[in-house]
């Protein structure tokens, strides 16, 4: 068996003395893991540093074993993390969600694309917040808990949304709040496509999407805990107010 592909690379574990075992995300493929023999070496080593981009080939003798891989260095991130600490907080946020929600050797085109786009503007720190924002929502919606946020789920009503509900991921609005107001969720403009689109607001944003990351799609991942890498990236947003 074999294939070729690009990728992101998520994570590197040791594998005997001088090889490593890939955590890599490619659009084709999904989620995949393989050995990549001298990964080790002061040539190769510099380049397998979280987030970046690789050109990918794999081969195994059988589908189902872990095979192995050769690489060739498409372009590394680290240099656009490195310099701002809200830019090295994001891209160990993206990676970790991404090992954390996602099966392994299952493609998801749409997500990976977003995901590559997203990792790209490390660079550009006014506009990361929010593009991390629209990332997560994404996200969610990738692994089947999507927000519905185009009406209120009581009154029907598309202006005045200002909640969102924990159950259903419904937006609602004060008139339909009710006595469950103190239930739900914020629903800043930001999320709506609206509004300043400022730290502070993303960052209450960021709380509710936290909320179906942890008790939604946490327990459809056998209750792993959330990565505190996206706290750390939370709390380098709010510090950047």
């Amino acid at each position: 068996m074999e294939w070729r592909d690009t990728g992101i690379l998520l994570a590197t574990r040791r594998h005997g003395e001088t090889s490593l075992i890939l955590d890599v995300f490619t659009p084709e493929r999904g989620r995949h893991s393989g050995v990549l023999r001298g990964g080790t070496s002061r040539k190769m080593a510099p380049h397998l540093q979280p987030g970046a981009q690789l050109d990918l080939s794999w081969r195994a003798r059988l589908e189902d074993h872990m095979g192995a891989f050769t690489v060739e260095p498409q372009r590394s991130r680290a240099a656009q993390a490195l310099g701002d600490r809200l830019a090295l907080a994001g891209l160990n946020a993206v990676v970790a969600l991404l090992r954390f929600c996602l099966p392994e050797r299952v493609p998801h085109p749409d997500l990976y694309t977003f995901s590559e786009q997203l990792l790209d503007l490390l660079d550009q720190p006014d506009l990361w917040p929010l593009a991390y924002l629209r990332w997560e929502m994404a996200l969610l919606e990738e692994m089947g808990f999507a927000l519905d946020l185009s009406c209120c789920a009581v009154t029907g009503r598309t202006e005045g949304l200002v909640y969102v509900s924990p159950k259903s991921g419904r937006a609602v609005t004060a008139e339909g709040a009710g006595n469950w107001v103190h239930h739900l969720l914020p629903l800043p403009e930001v999320m709506l496509g609206r509004g300043a689109a400022d730290n502070p607001e993303v960052a209450t944003a960021l709380g509710t999407t936290g909320y179906f990351l942890e008790h939604r799609l946490a327990p459809q991942m056998g209750d792993k805990p959330v990565p505190e890498a996206r706290a750390r990236l939370i709390e380098r947003i709010r510090q950047r107010g």
